[in-house]
């Protein structure tokens, strides 16, 4: 049953609620600055979050990843940090309006910064949709939360990893989605920073088509070993998800 926080929620201008059809939670979007994609939603299905584990994310948006882990797992608390003043509001009203704000907290910073809020090494799993695209030719409003959300304009690649290991305790765990384009840069930063790539699952649209998603696991510390495993499609046919993909999203 949905929280009754809901029934006297208030939205503004371009805003609707989602039902997350998990636990009763919900989630304010809005279409003209941020919604969460399927990126988000396979994410939190590849985490493999344990019981009472500390958890942050980075990059989190309108917060569809502690919200989701809070319904997934028996995470113990979740934090999220996201830069964008309107985006991190969206998402302290939707932790609010569910209930759980004892179990997930939304910081508006810049994750650069996580050591100002956080003492280093307190975290056991680190989750991040970031940024994908590192070309930033042609787009038309640099400031805009899409862009913003897309591309590396506020943080890249290299400042995700550097901040993971140094919020990590020894042996705690990234997990990541990103695009199969860029492997062989995340592979190499992550070493540099100490994070071993663990798993790797690439997600194809179609059987017959190339991956477009990558879902990775990386262990602070650790020796080197990578586990390929079973590819993830998303649909069977146009507008028809595998079971696979049903499952996650927990229809």
């Amino acid at each position: 049953m949905a929280n009754p926080n809901w029934t006297t929620i208030e939205l503004n201008e371009g805003e609707r609620v989602d039902d997350l059809e998990r636990c009763g939670f919900k989630i304010i979007q809005n279409t003209d600055k941020f919604c969460f994609g399927m990126d988000a939603v396979l994410l939190s299905g590849y985490a493999s979050i344990r019981p009472g584990d500390k958890v942050l994310d980075l990059c989190t948006g309108n917060g569809i990843i502690p919200i989701l882990l809070a319904a997934k797992s028996r995470a113990e608390r979740i934090v999220g940090i996201e830069i964008q003043r309107d985006i991190a509001e969206l998402a302290k009203r939707s932790v609010e309006a569910n209930d759980l704000s004892d179990r997930i907290n939304i910081l508006c910073a810049d994750i650069k910064n996580a050591e100002e809020y956080y003492q280093p090494a307190v975290f056991d799993a680190v989750t991040c949709n970031p940024p994908y695209m590192i070309d930033n030719h042609g787009i038309k409003n640099p400031d805009s939360p899409k862009a913003i959300a897309r591309h590396e304009i506020l943080c890249n690649f290299d400042d995700v990893a550097r901040v993971t290991s140094r919020m990590l305790k020894p042996g705690g765990r990234l997990f990541l989605i990103h695009r199969p384009f860029r492997l062989t840069e995340i592979f190499e930063t992550l070493t540099k920073y100490k994070l071993e790539p663990k798993r790797m699952k690439l997600v194809h649209p179609y059987v017959n088509r190339e991956p477009n998603m990558v879902l990775i696991e990386a262990g602070l510390g650790g020796r080197r070993r990578l586990t390929v495993e079973r590819p993830l499609i998303v649909y069977e046919s146009p507008n028809c998800y595998t079971k696979e993909i049903y499952d996650i999203y927990g229809y």
